[in-house]
């Protein structure tokens, strides 16, 4: 493979690995109250239905602020990869992830690359991906790729501002976002998550009828939603979610069609208020992903980045 494609190729891998890696196709924004009534009282007593209990989990998860998160991600043959690391939401994303790259096109790219792990670095106002030594050899000596959100937004095309978004707002709470917007959440029972007690609830998210959900979201969140995952080639999406006593998320599970493959997307969530840090990594061994993209002869728009 010419270095020129191995370099464009792995731009888009990175770009992937970015959304995929902290998330699959959640939504940005905060949940609406309806003004319903949250409580479904029978026989004299009162039981909270499983919209006033997604909304209690939706704000607790909020505030907490930071977990420790582990994933497993598949998007059609494109790709399937593994990530484990911590992240916080509080003031901006911040967060390290190790990502390894188990199956699928990307990992096949990844291995004559030199390495199919590969550690990403969240910052509030960019993302670094730590590339392998061959790489390094091909991109003037560095390692380090950094895509800024803004870069992203404006060369992205179609994709570009959906990538900024979801990478910037993500949190465990966006699948209960989506939750709350498929307007047929139900509690399927109690289930062990990791050891711990947890609530199972289930729902699917048809795009096609987000706009008439307005129940729990407010109208410009749910046309946001619907956006986003129109730009993702998302028509239908189902939403497993696991919620523990304390009202957090321990466990999602997201599955769609999308238009690079069905996606399944696994992670499990814990330690949350843990402390976390991401250092920015050293301006000498770091290369912009704008002066890449020059250095290939890659056009604004048309660079190959995949959502």
């Amino acid at each position: 493979m010419k270095s020129t494609t191995v370099r464009r190729v792995t731009l888009s891998i990175a770009v992937l690995t970015a959304l995929t890696g902290v998330a699959a196709c959640g939504s940005s924004g905060s949940s609406n109250g309806s003004g319903k009534d949250d409580k479904a009282g029978g026989h004299g007593t009162t039981h909270v239905s499983p919209v006033a209990a997604l909304r209690s989990a939706e704000k607790s998860t909020d505030k907490a602020e930071s977990a420790k998160v582990r994933s497993s991600t598949t998007i059609g043959s494109v790709m399937s990869m593994t990530a484990d690391g911590a992240f916080s939401w509080g003031d901006g994303l911040q967060g390290t992830l190790t990502i390894d790259y188990t199956g699928g096109s990307t990992a096949q790219t990844m291995r004559r690359l030199g390495s199919t792990s590969m550690e990403a670095r969240y910052l509030p106002d960019a993302y670094y991906a730590h590339m392998s030594d061959k790489f390094a050899q091909q991109a003037g000596g560095k390692h380090w790729i950094r895509y800024a959100y803004d870069d992203l937004a404006r060369l992205g095309g179609g994709s570009g501002a959906y990538l900024k978004d979801q990478i910037q707002n993500t949190t465990p709470n966006q699948s209960v976002k989506l939750l709350l917007a498929s307007g047929d959440v139900r509690k399927v029972g109690e289930e062990k998550v990791s050891g711990v007690n947890a609530t199972h609830y289930s729902g699917t998210v048809n795009v096609a009828d987000l706009a008439g959900k307005s129940g729990n979201l407010s109208a410009s969140q749910l046309a946001d939603m619907k956006k986003q995952l129109t730009q993702a080639g998302v028509s239908t999406e189902t939403v497993d979610i696991w919620v523990n006593d304390q009202n957090l998320l321990v466990k999602k599970v997201e599955k769609a069609d999308m238009s690079a493959g069905r996606m399944t997307q696994t992670a499990y969530y814990s330690d949350y208020g843990v402390k976390v840090s991401a250092e920015k990594p050293p301006a000498s061994d770091t290369r912009d992903f704008t002066d890449l993209l020059k250095s290939t002869g890659t056009a604004a728009g048309g660079s190959g980045i995949t959502s």
